[in-house]
């Protein structure tokens, strides 16, 4: 089978492309920058292209070469800071382009990485898991991005009867991760490093998941049939910050990590209960308990200093 990942020179997908080959199917990779040296590693088992999400004539081009089954788009600017016609330009013209190329192509199936973004403040719910078909209350550029793609997605469905899926990674972890949500990375990778770490509210509650498990959950996705809804949340696991700097001093008993305040972080914290059961119930995921993902991530960072892994 072959398929076609946009920005899969990225954080996930990276990870994604050598599932998809192990799995025996032909990818061909598109990004702006595709010289991911992991990438690079795999030679010809995967084809990469230099080319722009934003232009159409880019992504025309290299999927009518590609003619895939397969659709994958997993380029967005991470968080809302960005110039507002430089982020739309990416997020809803991008994901437009690769929509309409993959319409144009013939492509079965078409798979978009949208967020738990969409859902915005865990205090609209209370406390309880929400699910996929809960109001999206997000406000802020970045979720307002999403929940319209995830209307592109629908637009495009209802008028073509294309098959197009989301999915709804929660607070995605791993080793490299710079840019988005990335507190509860830092809460990590620093102190692996010897370094330390502040931050406001020890009760700051996120939902990590690790980017292999994300990368697995796409794959699944990405190549079966016809899915049997439009949008899967991931899930992951809830946790406050103090409670996972608890976890890294377990292992890192000299971890420097604090905190300014005690609470006061919790009530203004995103969406960090989700229920992901159909996800689970279809596709029968399961995930490595988080605390062994923060031992992966400990030891994934201290060998990149040179440093002595920790013992689990």
């Amino acid at each position: 089978m072959s398929v076609f990942v946009v920005g899969g020179a990225g954080f996930i997908g990276i990870r994604l492309i050598p599932l998809l080959i192990a799995r025996g199917e032909q990818v061909t990779c598109m990004d702006i920058n595709p010289n991911a040296p992991v990438l690079a590693a795999l030679g010809d088992k995967v084809k990469l292209l230099r080319g722009d999400v934003t232009q159409f004539d880019d992504v025309m081009a290299a999927m009518t070469a590609a003619r895939p089954d397969r659709v994958i788009n997993l380029s967005y600017m991470l968080g809302s800071e960005h110039a507002p016609h430089v982020a739309l330009k990416l997020n809803i013209v991008g994901m437009d382009n690769c929509f309409e190329a993959a319409r144009l192509v013939g492509a079965k199936h078409v798979v978009y990485a949208s967020s738990l973004a969409v859902n915005g403040e865990q205090y609209h719910y209370g406390e309880r898991a929400i699910s996929e078909d809960d109001f999206r209350h997000g406000h802020v550029q970045y979720a307002m991005h999403k929940i319209f793609n995830e209307f592109q997605a629908q637009d495009y469905r209802e008028k073509f009867g294309m098959i197009i899926t989301g999915v709804r990674p929660a607070n995605v972890t791993g080793p490299d991760k710079v840019r988005g949500s990335v507190d509860h990375v830092n809460c990590i990778t620093q102190p692996a490093r010897g370094k330390p770490i502040s931050f406001p509210f020890a009760d700051a509650m996120r939902c990590p998941i690790h980017v292999d498990d994300v990368a697995e959950v796409f794959a699944r996705v990405l190549l079966a049939d016809k899915p049997k809804h439009a949008v899967y949340s991931t899930g992951g696991t809830p946790i406050s910050l103090g409670d996972l700097a608890d976890i890294v001093r377990g292992f890192l008993p000299d971890a420097r990590i604090t905190f300014e305040r005690p609470s006061g972080g919790k009530e203004i914290s995103g969406n960090y209960l989700i229920d992901n059961a159909r996800l689970v119930q279809e596709f029968g995921v399961q995930y490595r308990p988080y605390q062994e993902r923060v031992l992966q991530i400990i030891n994934e960072v201290r060998a990149q200093e040179g440093l002595l892994p920790v013992p689990g």
